[in-house]
Parts: C-alpha cells; sequence; structure tokens
C-alpha cells in the first residue's frame, strides 16, 4: 500500500507544471481569504489544507458545501479564492455553489482527479490530482487518491510560504501555545537570570572565593571578569572536582590559575534553542550571557531552560 501511493507521488511531481504557478498567483493576488471546501473524504483533505495554509501565512478556513448552500455562503467574498476539492470532479455539493461563487467574482481553484469533470471546466485553474489506482485492495475506498490531494495542497502551503518569505518566528507567532512557539518565540534575554542573581568573581579572586559564588548563586559555576566586566573564563562544579584531585590549596590559589578560559557564550538576543543547541553539542550545562563587547550580562543553565520549557 505505502509503494502504491509513494509511485503515485512520485508521478505527480512529475506532473506539477504551469497550472500550479497559475494557482499559486491567484492566491499571491488575492485580497481576501482562500477558502477550501470538499465533501466526504475530500473534505477532511480540505480541512487539514485550509489549517496549513492558515499557519503558514496565508489567512484560509474550511467551508462544508452542503452548509453553504444553507446560508455558510455568506462567508465567501468576491475578494476570496475557493479551492474546491473532488476526485470525480462531480460532486454535486459543490457545482451547487460553483455559480454563486463565480458571480460573486471569486476565483475557483479546482483540485480533481478528472481533467474533463465540471469542476475542473469551470475553474480558472485545474491541478490535476489523477492517480493511476487506490491502495485499497477493493479500489473504492479514497486512499492514495487523498494522498495525492494532500500533497498538492502542502505543495502549495510550502510554495506560498516561501514566496511570502514566511519564517521561522512568523510561524511561531502563530503556534505560541504550544513547545514548537515556545522554541522558537523564547530568546536567552528572556530566560537568563542578571544583575545580582549572575555569579561573577574577579581574576584576583581567590579558588575559595569563587566556590563561594558557586554554591551562593547555585548556578554551578561562576565567571570570571576583568575590571570591565569582560569575561575571562569560567569555573565549574567540574572544574572544582578537578582542581581537588591536584591537592591544591583553595584559600591561595588564584582562580585565574585553574579556571577554563575561552568559555562558550552567548548573546541575550540569541533564540534559547540556539543555546540548546550549543549546550547539546558541546556536552556543557551552563553558559555566559555576554554583549558585543563581552562583557558579562547574563548567565543560566540547563535547568533555567528547563523551567522555561524550552526544552
Amino acid at each position: 500500500m505505502l509503494a502504491t501511493e509513494a509511485g503515485a507521488l512520485q508521478t505527480l511531481a512529475q506532473r506539477v507544471g504551469d497550472e500550479f504557478l497559475h494557482a499559486l498567483d491567484i492566491i499571491l493576488s488575492c485580497e481576501g481569504r482562500v477558502i477550501v471546501s470538499g465533501m466526504g473524504k475530500s473534505g477532511h483533505i480540505a480541512r487539514k489544507i485550509a489549517a496549513t495554509l492558515s499557519s503558514t501565512g496565508t489567512p484560509a478556513y474550511f467551508v462544508h458545501p452542503a452548509e453553504a448552500a444553507h446560508g455558510d455562503l455568506g462567508m465567501i467574498t468576491g475578494a476570496d479564492v475557493l479551492i474546491a476539492l473532488s476526485y470525480s470532479g462531480e460532486s454535486s455539493e459543490l457545482l451547487a455553489i460553483v455559480p454563486i461563487v463565480k458571480r460573486l467574482g471569486a476565483r475557483l481553484i479546482s483540485l480533481t482527479g478528472n481533467p474533463a469533470s465540471t469542476l475542473a471546466r469551470e475553474a480558472d485553474v485545474h491541478l490535476n490530482g489523477a492517480v493511476d489506482k487506490e491502495a485499497c485492495p477493493l479500489g473504492l475506498a479514497p486512499t492514495t487518491s487523498t494522498t495525492a490531494a494532500l500533497a498538492l495542497g502542502d505543495a502549495l502551503a510550502v510554495a506560498l510560504l516561501d514566496a511570502r518569505g514566511f519564517g521561522a518566528e512568523d510561524f511561531a507567532r502563530s503556534h505560541p501555545g504550544g513547545a514548537l512557539g515556545r522554541r522558537l518565540l523564547t530568546h536567552v534575554r528572556d530566560i537568563m537570570r542578571s544583575g545580582e542573581r549572575i555569579p561573577a568573581v574577579g581574576e584576583n579572586a581567590s579558588l575559595a572565593e569563587a566556590v563561594l559564588e558557586i554554591s551562593r548563586k547555585g548556578l554551578g559555576m561562576t565567571a570570571i571578569v576583568d575590571g570591565e566586566q569582560r569575561v575571562l573564563g569560567i569555573y565549574t562544579d567540574g572544574d572544582l572536582r578537578r582542581t581537588l584531585e591536584k591537592n591544591l590549596d583553595i584559600k591561595s590559589t588564584p582562580v585565574r590559575e585553574v579556571m577554563s578560559k575561552g568559555p562558550r557564550t552567548i548573546g541575550p538576543e540569541a533564540l534559547a534553542a540556539e543555546a540548546v543547541q550549543m549546550m547539546d553539542q558541546h556536552n556543557i550545562s551552563q553558559m555566559l550571557v555576554v554583549d558585543a563587547g563581552r562583557k558579562l550580562v547574563g548567565a543560566f543553565n540547563i535547568g533555567d531552560l528547563l523551567h522555561a520549557k524550552v526544552i
């Protein structure tokens, strides 16, 4: 079954041409909304296409064709574009509303499996979603044909996304309630600790003072800074364990002698998701935040990212 559907999609990809580009032009020039409609299984696909369009920068919604004939047609205006899905191209419910939609002045894009069908002929542009056979062994249940229609809808949405310059932050703004939105909208400045909460000691501090600062601030590390608050290094719980193995006197040893120089840092305007990637890549659990002049402005650890639900 999967091979049948995969083969149909490969054939479909080879068939996409000028009609697809024409459909894109119609939608891009639309001053209203994109309405997607279909009956039965095509209706389910139409709902998904409308949802994908809306989440990728093309305002769209689903209208049930049977309900449209009983009042919901008032939701469609002459500034809109109607994408009508029907594999046969002869769905009576859709054909009943097509004349009214065209009389309003709305543009019509049809997606059928029959270029000679009534719906295909009435449309401003027709997208051919024909397949050789359904994956259903009886050849009855819409399977391959609905997969092809869904793929064409996704292709439209992605092409429109690209044409509009719709980016990751735009996508996040339409998904603010989920983990995806948090990952794409949360910046380092939103999760970092600042001011007195930043663990930091001067370059002349003793190892004992550094350990005390680590304990007070609870981030498992402290920054070592110069007189201008520029980051010189970092000293972590792991560094402390390695130092103790050397039997050094923590009261007399300057922290600058045992600190890790050139630590990984990040800017406050970076996305928190970038920080997660860096921490995974370099196997670290804390990070310092610096401005353009490498002055210390914040700090955070893996727990802060977890608390913000970025990971």
